[in-house]
């Protein structure tokens, strides 16, 4: 099974030509050996001249090697005209041979200069699933790389032709990191957990490609942005350009879970711990080791690292701090001591996710950039949300699913949550979600959740933190099949269905509205609130 970037359209329901190409992409990723490489809704940007070129190709798909073939897909009919193949009506009418030859040279000049150097070779099919090319020698595109609807179920077999079977070579790499440039590719940390492989997100236009072109002296970077709006994955490319350009990166964030996950997103050669687990390892380098048995071990590590004067081993090139809505003030200093005098620190903050109230920072000396817009968080879950917040609070949509409706189920009592919840769950699968796709996620902390002591929710086994962790130091989850959290674990993951469940309060104050908003803003395609018939009364009032 071929690669596929960017991930979760097997999640999609689109319709009309959008269909088809998800048909198309899914053949491709069944059917092409794991060694390929399929790149979907490539969209490039070019200025040459004063002039911004921009078009789109349907699929890129790269061998081993770095070789590369592109796909124009064309449903529906098309014209044969004198001129050669062309898709009918008005604008769209062009010649394809003129269309795709512009794409193809405008690309491999691109990759050429990405390359430094020779570039990979570029070759170009056009699949035209929908008609049939009477007259293939006068379409103006070499027949051997057309594939109509005669042809179709050849489109395997005529792609694993073009490009071959050729090893590994260097080259792949720079063509790799090129595309995924090009997508905004990075890894996406929101991924609910559990996931083997790496989940890729698109951010057009996001803080992972602009914000990496800001430069000032000392580099001190703020960036404060709105749940979904790219943070993460910035600071995953920002540590992945480091170990590139041989710098040493340090990554630390407050909340365990995402430090766990981060380990196996980010690059060989990036140091990534929560704030303690940093002073955990840095003590113990030093030859001693915290006893956790005390209740104040954990302060005694910020006492450790408060007066901490780093050796060599422990000095980084790129500090990355995500998540710092939640580090006490003084942990700032602490950490910008392990930078070399010419590091670079990027703070990456939402003071709407800030669940411990801790006081702000004084910022005098950092640049400060802004970033309002939610790119994760479908339109109708943010204008339900919007709507609870002050219009300062507020975030622009982003995310061009358009969502459904919130769905609110009211409890009155511990046994009707229990009820609800499981309506919940059956809402969920039946709007066509795996239980793999789905989490349900806790307003209570572990501790005092209701479902912390269960192994089942009627019949679905919960797959829960055992509060352990393997030799590796992962995390270890217990035997289910749907996961359940606490909103306090689940910060900085997100997934596609999400049941926000034991939702209870009596006034919608500000740690009350930060706390929906963490929780509301984890679903990436459907949010079921299930809540208290006090809470649903106040938040009726407060919208």
């Amino acid at each position: 099974m071929a690669r596929v970037h960017p991930d979760g359209w097997r999640e999609l329901k689109p319709v009309g030509a959008a269909a088809r190409e998800i048909e198309t992409l899914e053949r491709l990723a069944d059917g092409l050996p794991d060694s390929y490489t399929v790149y979907h809704g490539v969209h490039w940007t070019r200025v040459q001249e004063g002039h911004a070129c921009i078009g789109e190709i349907d699929f890129i798909i790269v061998n081993p090697a770095g070789r590369l073939l592109l796909i124009e897909q064309k449903t529906g009919l098309l014209e044969e005209t004198a001129d050669g193949l062309a898709k009918p009506g008005g604008e769209r009418g062009r010649r394809l041979v003129v269309h795709m030859a512009r794409h193809t040279e405008a690309l491999r000049s691109r990759l050429n200069a990405a390359c430094q150097g020779a570039g990979p070779a570029v070759d170009a099919l056009l699949h035209c699933p929908d008609y049939v090319v009477k007259s293939p020698g006068t379409a103006g595109i070499d027949p051997s790389r057309i594939v109509d609807a005669g042809k179709r179920g050849r489109l395997l077999d005529v792609v694993r032709t073009l490009l071959g079977d050729e090893a590994a070579a260097p080259l792949a790499a720079k063509v790799h990191r090129f595309l995924r440039d090009e997508l905004h590719l990075v890894p996406d940390v929101d991924a609910a957990i559990g996931r083997s492989r790496q989940v890729y997100t698109r951010l057009a236009g996001g803080l992972a490609h602009w914000a990496r072109h800001i430069d000032c002296r000392p580099f001190r970077l703020r960036i404060t942005g709105t749940a979904g709006s790219g943070k993460t994955q910035l600071a995953l490319q920002v540590v992945r350009d480091a170990v590139a350009a041989g710098r040493r990166p340090l990554y630390v964030c407050y909340n365990r879970p995402l430090a766990d996950h981060i380990a196996l997103l980010a690059p060989p050669g990036t140091l990534v711990a929560t704030y303690h687990q940093l002073g955990d390892r840095i003590l113990r380098a030093t030859g001693r080791a915290p006893d956790f048995a005390r209740p104040d071990a954990f302060r005694g590590l910020e006492q450790f690292l408060a007066d901490y004067r780093p050796e060599p081993d422990w000095q980084f090139d790129e500090l990355v701090v995500d998540e710092g809505q939640d580090f006490e003030p003084d942990w700032r200093a602490s950490l910008l001591r392990l930078l070399r005098p010419d590091g670079r620190a990027w703070w990456l903050e939402d003071p709407m996710q800030n669940l411990y109230g801790r006081p702000g920072l004084d910022w005098a000396g950092w640049v400060t950039l802004r970033a309002d817009t939610n790119y994760r968080t479908p339109r109708a879950i943010l204008d339900y949300l919007n709507g609870l917040l002050a219009p300062e609070q507020a975030a622009a949509a982003g995310s061009p699913v358009s969502g459904v409706e919130v769905e609110v189920l009211r409890y009155a009592d511990a046994e009707e949550l229990l009820e609800r919840t499981k309506t919940a769950v059956t809402r969920g699968l039946g709007a066509g979600f795996g239980k793999e796709n789905i989490a349900l996620i806790t307003f209570r902390g572990r501790e005092r959740s209701r479902f912390t002591p269960l192994d089942h929710l009627g019949p679905h086994s919960l797959k829960a933190f055992t509060n352990k962790y393997d030799l590796l130091g992962s995390p270890v989850y217990s035997e289910g099949d749907l996961l359940v959290d606490s909103v306090y674990r689940f910060k900085g993951r997100s997934a596609p269905c999400v049941l926000f469940t034991e939702i209870d309060f009596e006034t919608l104050d500000e740690a009350t509205v930060r706390k929906l908003f963490v929780g509301m803003t984890r679903a990436t395609l459907k949010l079921v609130l299930v809540m208290s018939e006090r809470a649903a009364r106040a938040v009726e009032a407060g919208r």
